[in-house]
């Protein structure tokens, strides 16, 4: 008989940030099943794992409603990169992760890696709805295929799709790529790092469409390729310190010192 796969323990873990209704859930949901389709507004925290060559990164979704604000910190906690997600036309979705949000990644590694995110590109910007098309086709050629749902912990439905996003219309952008930049920034100094020593904005900020898939391969795998030396680094870390062998610490049991305690 074939023997049972047991599933591997994560090497790195990065962590989606943001307010609610900004796409963080259909950003994972395109980058792991390859579509887009309606999603559910996450509660708690849901959970992906992805094999990256022979590492595995666990991806966690987290809830952007401020009644589960609290538990961002705890997702966050040994993260190795954060993503912090807002959306192009709504300004107040960009401040909010400075407001809210930033201060749950003082739990996350000394030297995590931060992305400033960008969703819904597709609503302002005609180059990011090119691949709409086609993804039409993908969502009926998938709907019967067997798929892995991820952990989620609890879930209530969202509101439905704008009618903007559903007829190709383009709406006004409220934030532009120099801003993301300039909140990259100040995370940086929050963080106490030096810009001339990080990675540059033009590295760590993404304009995303998870409806039609634009730019999330470039997100997601840009950032496994970054948190490669956590990995390496945590896996020559725990060679250094092995674990005890119990059988050996049995073994030496008959000969235990005696304590100098009465």
């Amino acid at each position: 008989m074939p023997e049972v796969s047991k599933m591997k323990k994560p090497d790195v873990k990065v962590v989606l940030l943001g307010d609610m209704n900004v796409g963080k859930t259909s950003l994972l949901h395109r980058y792991t099943e390859r579509k887009f389709k309606d999603t559910i507004s996450t509660v708690g925290g849901a959970f992906f794992l992805k094999q990256w060559g022979p590492y595995n990164i666990s991806i966690w979704d987290t809830a952007g409603r401020e009644q589960f604000h609290g538990l961002g910190s705890m997702y966050c906690r040994g993260a190795a990169a954060i993503i912090l997600t807002y959306d192009v036309t709504n300004w107040q979705s960009l401040a909010e992760l400075e407001e809210r949000f930033l201060s749950l990644t003082d739990t996350a590694n000394h030297d995590c890696i931060y992305a400033v995110v960008g969703n819904k590109v597709d609503l302002t910007d005609p180059k990011a709805q090119l691949s709409l098309g086609s993804d039409v086709a993908s969502e009926d050629r998938t709907d019967s295929e067997v798929r892995t749902d991820p952990q989620v912990l609890s879930a209530c439905p969202t509101p439905p799709a704008s009618p903007a996003s559903l007829s190709g219309v383009m709406v006004q952008k409220q934030v532009t790529a120099e801003d993301a930049a300039s909140l990259y920034g100040r995370i940086l100094r929050y963080k106490g790092l030096e810009e001339s020593s990080s990675l540059p904005a033009e590295k760590m900020c993404f304009e995303t469409s998870a409806k039609t898939g634009y730019n999330v391969d470039t997100l997601f795998e840009t950032l496994f390729d970054l948190v490669l030396p956590s990995i390496l680094r945590k896996r020559d870390e725990n060679q250094e310190s092995p674990t005890v062998d119990l059988e050996e610490f049995r073994g030496g049991n008959n000969k235990r010192a005696k304590s100098s305690c009465c």
